[in-house]
């Protein structure tokens, strides 16, 4: 549900919002604003830097509570300590370099860093830098530092950066950062715990296959449906396993296997299967697959050359023969035309209980969107999820493969004995 729209685990919640130094800091406004109206009350911390791009009053004005920008504030004498307290969440965005290395270090040079350590609420931390800096090695080992920590980090959208160029790096918007708090505080306050005992594997990413040294054949998969739904399950208790093409961070009860084309996808599967409680093939696996690639670089002098295609390996229909009872298998069919049809027809033909369909071809829907609008089709059933953010949809796939679970099992999941949340 919208956190603006009706209850949720923001409303009443205390949110401390740490503004670090970045131009993405004048966007703390609208996120302040957002939090009030989805209910939270608002505690605003700046680091020194952040003031630069941000003026106190504004964010004094707008939050429940006035900024806080020092470790000695002669009203408060141990103000981390009383803010980590009271917190049911710190949100940091946006989060620059300088901040993320201190968390992960465990410098508490400033208000903001302190409160970090000071608190046991949830943490989430949105990014927010330069291309170059959010690909530097320290940066992702600082964030892959925090992860293994259990701290939620949302990762930075591609867009139009500060100095003209584009790139990653870009602040998400204040509606994607709700989206996140409020399943960082779903998942902490252990009421969607309804995935624990279970191991789900998911596939995610399209599928390259080599036409030569340097060239590949492949499709506009981003990746971000696959990978929300893992993050999704793994929050909600599973144990995961994401066989991805494209690259993505583990964390607390999140494996991610890297893999590059349809035959390496099918082997990482195939290993993984057996012990998988449900399987999600979210993946964009190529059909095809030049049949004797190039181990050189083709040359455009030498000519136009044949290429020669022969078929991947059906994954999905593999794992539809190899099902074992009490197992469900989850398919995705990314169309252009008779979505509902073609979605059926695989369910049919592939062997899975659940077909997921989406029309890539309709604006804001699938391929490289935040957002997308699928047909959940059961043996019985077509449950239409209309155009929402890829953390809702994964929600309503998660959902609908619990009760397939549920129905192959004859009861609730879980550790035999253990009383599910």
């Amino acid at each position: 549900m919208d956190p603006a729209g009706g209850p949720g685990h923001l409303r009443s919640a205390t949110v401390v919002l740490g503004v670090a130094g970045g131009i993405a800091a004048y966007k703390a406004a609208e996120l302040t604003r957002r939090l009030v109206e989805a209910g939270a009350h608002v505690c605003p911390v700046l680091t020194e830097s952040a003031e630069r791009f941000i003026g106190a009053a504004t964010l004094s004005a707008l939050a429940s509570e006035p900024v806080r920008t020092s470790l000695f504030d002669e009203r408060e004498p141990i103000p981390h300590t009383s803010l980590g307290q009271r917190a049911d969440l710190v949100i940091v965005a946006p989060a620059t370099a300088r901040v993320i290395a201190a968390y992960a270090a465990g410098l508490s040079s400033d208000l903001l860093v302190a409160t970090l350590l000071a608190t046991r609420a949830p943490v989430l931390v949105c990014p927010a830098m330069h291309t170059e800096m959010w690909e530097h090695p320290a940066v992702r080992d600082n964030l892959a530092t925090l992860r293994r920590r259990g701290v939620h980090v949302l990762e930075p959208d591609t867009g139009r950066l500060a100095g003209g160029d584009v790139g990653p790096g870009r602040l998400p918007d204040a509606a994607r950062i709700l989206e996140a708090a409020e399943a960082a505080l779903a998942a902490a306050a252990g009421r969607r715990q309804d995935l624990a005992g279970l191991r789900l594997l998911v596939t995610a990413g399209g599928t390259r296959e080599p036409v030569d040294a340097v060239r590949y054949l492949s499709n506009r998969s981003s990746g971000k449906q696959g990978r929300a739904i893992a993050a999704a399950a793994a929050e909600r208790g599973a144990e995961v396993v994401l066989v991805s093409t494209v690259p993505a961070e583990p964390g607390p009860r999140l494996e991610v296997v890297p893999v590059e084309t349809a035959e390496e996808m099918a082997a990482a599967v195939a290993a993984r299967a057996e012990s998988a409680d449900i399987v999600v093939m979210a993946a964009a696996v190529a059909d095809f697959r030049p049949k004797a690639p190039a181990a050189v670089k083709l040359k455009k002098r030498d000519g136009v050359p044949e290429i020669v295609l022969e078929p991947t390996p059906d994954i999905l229909a593999g794992l539809g023969a190899a099902k074992r009872a009490g197992q469900v298998l989850v398919g995705f069919a990314a169309e252009t035309g008779d979505v509902v049809g073609e979605a059926r027809r695989k369910l049919q033909s592939k062997g899975a209980d659940l077909l997921v369909g989406n029309d890539v071809s309709a604006h804001e829907v699938g391929f490289g969107w935040d957002t997308n609008a699928v047909t959940i089709l059961s043996r019985t059933a077509a449950v239409e999820v209309p155009l929402s953010s890829k953390r809702e949809i994964a929600e309503a796939v998660l959902d609908a493969a619990l009760l397939e679970l549920r129905a192959a099992r004859g009861g609730p999941p879980g550790r035999q004995g253990e009383p599910q949340t």
